[in-house]
């Protein structure tokens, strides 16, 4: 049974991989970035990939996927293990830069056309990181709260299916500093939670 699911994905992520639907809007052109099979416990939901993470293919690929396997408190092998850990972003190309720095919000295409058809392929999926405010948005609807930094301080009430985060990007560094119970007691629940799935 697992082994004709693992093949829909297959051919799900193929046709994923193929995509072409923005690409007139994307400066380095499509490159989706994603990873996931049907026995994976937990899904990691970022943004977008940056530009690094689409010249070498691998997702969380720089500074802030150090700091976010810091905040999990796993080792590389562990977070790219697909069949532990699905990583499927809001928008799966480098969206380009926004004209006052940073990245450009993630295409809105990616979750329209694929999320749902992928996730149906998830089915033992227990735990989901939601890295950032686009993520929150969509997953949690109209339980998300008024700002991001309100949506995180409320992580119990998302738990234990859902837990919000800051993006973990240096850009966030004031944030941590002016939010240090996100350290303290957010990153423990979330350490204890990974481990205990993985």
């Amino acid at each position: 049974m697992e082994d004709r699911l693992q093949s829909d994905l297959d051919r799900l992520l193929s046709q994923v991989r193929a995509c072409r639907a923005c690409e007139k809007h994307l400066p380095l052109g499509p490159r989706p970035v994603l990873r996931c099979r049907v026995s994976a416990r937990l899904l990691i939901v970022g943004q977008a990939p940056g530009t690094r993470v689409h010249e070498t293919g691998l997702p969380w690929n720089d500074p802030s996927g150090d700091r976010l396997r810091s905040w999990m408190q796993v080792d590389r092998e562990t977070f790219y293990d697909d069949t532990r850990i699905a990583i499927i972003p809001m928008g799966y190309c480098y969206p380009g830069r926004a004209p006052r720095g940073g990245d450009l919000p993630p295409r809105p295409e990616c979750a329209e056309l694929w999320l749902d058809r992928l996730l149906a392929h998830l089915p033992t999926l227990e735990l989901t990181l939601l890295v950032g405010g686009y993520a929150q948005r969509h997953y949690l609807g109209a339980q998300v709260k008024s700002s991001l930094t309100e949506t995180v301080r409320a992580w119990r009430e998302y738990a234990p299916r859902f837990i919000p985060m800051p993006h973990p990007s240096f850009r966030n560094n004031f944030w941590l500093r002016q939010n240090p119970w996100f350290e303290s007691d957010v990153v423990p629940y979330l350490r204890e939670r990974v481990h205990a799935l993985l």
